[in-house]
């Protein structure tokens, strides 16, 4: 048992450490944005949004389970649609590719599994987008990052504040997050200053949202770990259609352990390509965990959810009757 916690601490550990740099570089991103004076930004997002989901699956199909974290952060923020979030998802290959090289499958096998999932992820982010438009839910359009900082209370805000007070009428300085500003230094403090409040603010918010990872990774990893493959064998593949909706809700456990055991049992010929392709479809990464931890509507963070668990199951389900081998 104590073998066992170790080798979960461990691999927790080193799964929340790959997802930092995607972290912090996107909080820098967003702050720079949120600090910038022009519309500059905000007028390129919203040239973006259409094509979002395009480019949102094709960066999901990199290996590389970050790119989900990265889009749960920006959706926060309302830096990108919600279609693009969905895409990204649905085409993260997350351990499909280190697992399929690593048992030497056929790479043609691995490549139409990747492809399905990212023609999957385009269509499905540019519906979602679509319908949302039609029904006025897309947002106003503009990014909202300044909610993401009021919720973690790290006064990213207030450098800009500070660069707009008369520093006579406040003694000559002006504290703002550990930073003071003086009448001798306000023109260093628009420079070095300025990105010093990006660069701390970006740390405040990737420690954050890194630890809460690290956390629900690990408890999720040895439930996995206490269930064991055979388990899980046991109950996939018996019947196509339970199957099916059982990888897909494996598929959604935020560990990379889940993602693991799906292609292992499919490359076994223990899970058939319907309940394969539903599972993986689903299996975002960490997406849905730093959704849950930086999107403040909890409702709509079950909903996305919910609708991507159903889009696996029916996708899932079609390759069933289609009779689909890959």
């Amino acid at each position: 048992m104590p073998d066992l916690l170790f080798d979960v601490l461990a691999d927790s550990l080193l799964d929340t450490i790959k997802l930092v740099p995607f972290l912090l570089l996107t909080y820098i991103v967003m702050e720079t944005i949120e600090h910038s004076a022009s519309g500059t930004a905000e007028r390129l997002i919203a040239r973006a949004d259409k094509s979002g989901p395009v480019v949102g699956a094709l960066l999901g199909a990199l290996p590389q389970c970050g790119f989900s974290a990265m889009a749960a952060t920006l959706y926060a923020g309302r830096v990108i649609t919600a279609g693009t979030l969905v895409a990204v998802i649905l085409s993260t290959s997350d351990e499909l590719i280190p697992v399929f090289m690593a048992h030497g499958a056929q790479v043609g096998r691995m490549l139409s599994i990747i492809g399905i999932k990212v023609v999957i992820g385009m269509v499905v982010g540019l519906l979602v987008d679509v319908v949302l438009r039609s029904l006025h839910r897309a947002g106003d359009g503009h990014p909202h990052i300044a909610e993401l900082c009021k919720r973690a209370h790290c006064h990213c805000g207030e450098a800009d504040d500070a660069d707009e007070v008369n520093p006579h009428e406040h003694g000559g300085e002006y504290a703002s997050c550990g930073c003071v500003y003086d009448h001798s230094h306000h023109a260093h403090s628009d420079g070095h200053g300025r990105w010093w409040h990006i660069v701390r603010s970006a740390l405040v918010h990737t420690v954050e949202v890194s630890l809460f990872i690290f956390v629900i990774t690990f408890l999720c990893g040895l439930a996995i770990e206490l269930l064991g493959e055979e388990t899980l064998a046991l109950a996939l593949g018996e019947h196509p259609v339970r199957a099916t909706f059982l990888a897909a809700l494996i598929g959604l456990i935020p560990n990379c352990g889940a993602s693991v055991a799906i292609s292992e049992l499919f490359i076994d010929g223990t899970l058939a390509t319907g309940p394969m392709l539903a599972g993986l479809l689903v299996s975002g990464g960490m997406g849905l965990l730093v959704l849950f931890r930086t999107n403040a509507d909890q409702r709509q963070n079950i909903e996305i959810a919910v609708f991507i668990y159903l889009v696996g199951v029916t996708c899932g389900l079609v390759a069933n009757a289609m009779g689909l081998v890959l």
